[in-house]
């Protein structure tokens, strides 16, 4: 249940995380089917913005992670755009996708990926990703978590990149 902090607060709810900020974008490219890096980094830079946050205050990014080799590839990419020259450094945070678990549920897979985002700040487990033998070139294994680890997952980006180009993320935060 999402509910505005007050209202939670008030209520004498149990809080597990906190939606600190969102960005929302569309692919200027229009092409209904293949994703494109330029608008899911707008929608990921948009709300890094919002939450006054850099890249690597993320602990755990819940990746939109949709198993065909175009989007996994595009994800990957807007992801080293994202950290930029720098890139991701081992250690900076964990990756991985719950639809490795459950598989697509299309237009409820980003409720799903923000309830998975959520239980992991609350369990404090870097969640696996499972069945990943093959993650495409230029993902290093060494960050996508195969069995659940313990860790201290205080922030998690969580990504859903949709159909005709449709991207949003949230960003969670530990109470």
């Amino acid at each position: 249940v999402l509910k505005r902090l007050e209202d939670a607060l008030r209520h004498g709810d149990r809080i597990y995380a906190l939606v600190r900020a969102a960005g929302l974008s569309n692919d200027r490219r229009g092409n209904l089917l293949a994703p494109d890096t330029e608008g899911q980094v707008r929608a990921m830079q948009a709300a890094y913005a919002a939450a006054g946050w850099q890249p690597s205050d993320i602990d755990l990014i819940e990746c939109h992670g949709a198993a065909t080799p175009v989007g996994d590839a595009t994800e990957l990419r807007s992801l080293n755009a994202l950290w930029g020259e720098d890139g991701w450094r081992p250690g900076q945070c964990a990756i991985g996708s719950v639809k490795s678990m459950i598989g697509h549920l299309l237009g409820a897979a980003g409720g799903v990926e923000a309830v998975f985002s959520i239980m992991a700040i609350r369990d404090q487990v870097a969640p696996p990703t499972i069945n990943l033998e093959n993650p495409g070139e230029g993902c290093d294994l060494d960050y996508v978590p195969n069995t659940a680890r313990k860790s201290d997952v205080k922030t998690i980006l969580s990504n859903s990149f949709g159909f005709g180009g449709h991207n949003a993320t949230l960003v969670f935060k530990k109470l």
